[in-house]
């Protein structure tokens, strides 16, 4: 996607409405539109505000999303039951759903549902916890041994159960003491996490290069809607010139979202934060509990939390007074939704900022070619830092041929990368060996009749995890133990783990370097931010010699002692017909490389490469990046690919595999063939089965200047509705799968 426009079509009257008036309602269901409610007796309405209605048989919230249509008779309208005492959605929370809508191709009520995504949210919060403190006792009070142990533990404040607990006794106790006086009752106001950041507390030293970006950033703060690429080499400072925007922010009383694209992998990025602000920020993310979603979704929409940091869905809670946005990483694919609503959260977040009038800051080291694109025609502007911080130089990197240094059969570490690992262990160093291929083994096959283990429900092969004693699905989860007898030639015992993943390569490292304190880093391996934040700091305290990972481990750590890193198979993401498979394995190794040297001593980066004199290859050894993206480009701008063109997936699904083959024919037979439209397919996808649907996809490709949502609407428009099958629909793909 290049630059958005605002084209909102939300209406968002002036006035309030009355009872008795039509008002539309949008409800956070798969609805194309609103529907019209009458305002009930004693109620005043206004657009945003949140209110329960009745639908069928039951009860649901919904958001006013202005005047009824009309079209609905007054006495087939239902009136509105209720306004829910929340500060109603924004405007500008409102457009966006508006202009996602629009621009997916995806039903309003389905955007609206990923703003409404804690129902729980929308009740009254439970009361504030009340706690007891020891108070002193009257003269009268008939001291036991259990009362005496309550107001010892009672020191400090204490909820009864804890208090019960700590003092060994029922809560008939606690209560008689707290009814006798000699506890006092507090309630104890909770705590709203991102509310205490301080942006007075001085802020880490700056080089001139770096004071220089924070104070173009700083000056957008004052200057409306703007977009900047923070783009500096890995190590070079990014995250504390940000941070001093985030500063100004918090100065001019705004609320600031930063987007990460692993926050439950952030640990390091936290800590970081808490050190500059003194307070951590409010966390959004799939790892946090029911009741902790339920309590920040209220204070974000209440105003009283003032910095969010989360992953792409952060971007949808109800903002009111939204100052700034931040997109680190802004280049990572995990930005990319691919389920329900498919959206990147990078475009999406560029659109909030231009709706609502702010600067927005999209930070990397290795910019997308969509975002190169965009400052190259001067949509967006670009500060660069060319040094890394501190005086630390960029490691040495340089590829080891594999044709030329083959290791020995079932082993995957070259001699030469074997020998930059000893040496970087007898001199007292880390060092890092990267394979991003989670598991023992990608492929499990028999030995007698070559049978390869394969999901039953996916068109993928199950990946072996020998520490837990599992084959697995990556795509749908799928888990099954490995056979003891080949299930095709009845062989016993035959099946051979082939290729290697972490866990594999986790034995061949234990083997050559048996003194080596060894552990693996994967998101498999990781149980949740918690254990993420231990593993780091085992590393960080030198606990740990050689860390084996898969791209997490890129994810912008500092270990000061790393001064080596091998990459596996630095080929892995250059197989098959990815459009930005080159780009892709580009940033990837970029930062993988970039965790190397990142303190006072010198880091090297050996990649070992069947294809040495691919353009990947020669860009990373030549360090000459700019030459790496102008060859991307021209590649994409001769065959018209984005961001030099458009395009947009429809990938058609269902359990029937011919009904699924007949409608994509069908939408192939309807596809759109003028103004320099082409359309290509239906072909089976790479995984034709997933999850237990069969799949096939169709792509359709068209110029910049093609407006090709409402090419697909009509196109759908021609087939009509269908029960059987679901067509999805990716406006702007990053996955081909």
């Amino acid at each position: 996607m290049l630059f958005p426009t605002a084209n909102s079509q939300a209406q968002i009257p002036p006035a309030s409405f009355q009872p008795g008036e039509a008002v539309a309602i949008l409800l956070p269901l798969p609805l194309a539109g609103s529907y019209d409610y009458t305002v009930g007796p004693g109620q005043r309405l206004a657009a945003g505000d949140f209110v329960r209605v009745p639908l069928g048989g039951r009860t649901v919230c919904g958001v006013v999303w202005g005047a009824g249509s009309g079209l609905v008779p007054v006495e087939k309208r239902r009136a509105v039951e209720e306004c829910l005492d929340l500060p109603p959605l924004p405007e500008e929370s409102r457009k966006l759903v508006d202009w996602v809508a629009a621009y997916t191709v995806s039903p309003l009520g389905a955007v609206l549902r990923m703003v409404m995504s804690v129902p729980a949210a929308l009740d009254p919060p439970p009361a504030d916890p009340v706690a007891y403190v020891a108070a002193p006792p009257p003269a009268s009070l008939k001291m036991t041994e259990a009362r005496r142990r309550v107001l010892e533990a009672a020191g400090q404040p204490l909820p009864a159960a804890e208090l019960a607990r700590l003092a060994g006794v029922g809560a008939s106790v606690v209560k008689g003491l707290a009814d006798a006086g000699a506890l006092t009752r507090l309630v104890m106001p909770r705590r709203t996490p991102g509310a205490l950041s301080d942006w007075r507390r001085e802020g880490f030293p700056l080089s001139s290069d770096q004071a220089a970006a924070a104070a173009h950033l700083r000056a957008k703060l004052s200057g409306g809607f703007s977009v900047t690429l923070l783009e500096g080499v890995t190590g070079s400072g990014k995250t504390e010139v940000y941070f001093e925007a985030v500063a100004a922010a918090l100065e001019q009383g705004r609320q600031i979202l930063v987007l990460l694209p692993e926050i439950a992998l952030s640990a390091q990025w936290l800590a970081r934060f808490e050190r500059r602000f003194g307070a951590p920020p409010l966390e959004w993310h799939s790892e946090l509990g029911q009741a902790q979603r339920r309590s920040s979704w209220r204070a974000v929409a209440e105003g009283r939390t003032r910095v969010v940091v989360g992953a792409r869905s952060a971007l949808f809670l109800p903002y009111p007074d939204l100052g700034l946005i931040i997109v680190d990483e802004e280049h990572d694919s995990s930005f990319k939704q691919e389920e329900g609503v498919i959206y990147h959260a990078r475009d999406m977040a560029v659109v909030r900022a231009r709706l609502g009038g702010l600067p927005i800051v999209l930070a990397s080291a290795t910019p997308s070619l969509e975002t190169q694109t965009n400052v190259e025609a001067g949509r967006y502007e670009r500060v660069h830092l060319p040094l890394r911080h501190g005086g630390a130089d960029m490691p040495d990197l340089a590829v080891i041929d594999m044709r030329r240094h083959a290791p020995p059969r079932q082993t995957w570490l070259s001699a030469p990368l074997v020998a930059a690992v000893e040496e970087s262990l007898a001199a007292g160093e880390q060092a890092m060996l990267f394979l991003n291929r989670r598991g023992y083994a990608p492929l499990t096959l028999c030995r007698g009749c070559g049978l390869r283990l394969q999901c039953p429900h996916c068109t993928a092969w199950l990946v072996e995890h020998r520490h837990a004693g599992r084959l697995q699905c990556h795509h749908c989860g799928y888990i099954s133990s490995k056979p003891p007898v080949c299930p095709q030639c009845q062989a016993e015992d035959s099946f051979a783990a082939c290729g290697p993943g972490v866990e594999r390569l986790a034995e061949e490292v234990a083997a050559k370097f048996p003194d080596a304190r060894v552990r693996i880093m994967a998101s498999d391996t990781l149980s949740g931010p918690r254990a993420t934040a231990e593993l780091i700091a085992s590393m960080e305290r030198r606990e740990i010699d050689l860390l084996i990972g898969t791209q997490v481990v890129a994810k912008g750590h500092h270990f000061p002692l790393l001064t080596l890193v091998g990459v596996v198979d630095a080929d892995l993401g250059l197989a098959g017909g990815d459009l930005r498979a080159a780009e892709r394995t580009f940033q990837l190794l970029c930062q993988v490389a970039g965790r190397a040297g990142r303190a006072a001593r010198k880091g090297r980066v050996l990649l070992q490469t069947y294809q040495p004199d691919d353009k990947v290859m020669r860009a990373l050894v030549s360090g000459d990046a700019e030459e790496f993206y102008r060859a991307e480009a021209d590649d994409r701008r001769i065959a018209g690919m984005p961001p030099f063109g458009k395009l947009v997936a429809l990938i058609v699904s269902g359990p029937d595999p011919d009904q699924v083959d007949r409608v994509a024919q069908q939408l192939a037979r309807l596809a759109p063939r003028d103004g320099g439209i082409e359309v290509l397919g239906p072909a089976p996808a790479p995984l034709a089965l997933l999850r237990g649907r069969h799949r096939r996809r169709l792509l359709l490709k068209a110029s910049r200047s093609t407006k090709v949502q409402g090419v697909i609407r009509q196109w759908l428009g021609r087939l009509g509705p269908q029960s059987a099958v679901r067509i999805q629909i990716d406006v702007d793909p990053y996955s081909f799968v």
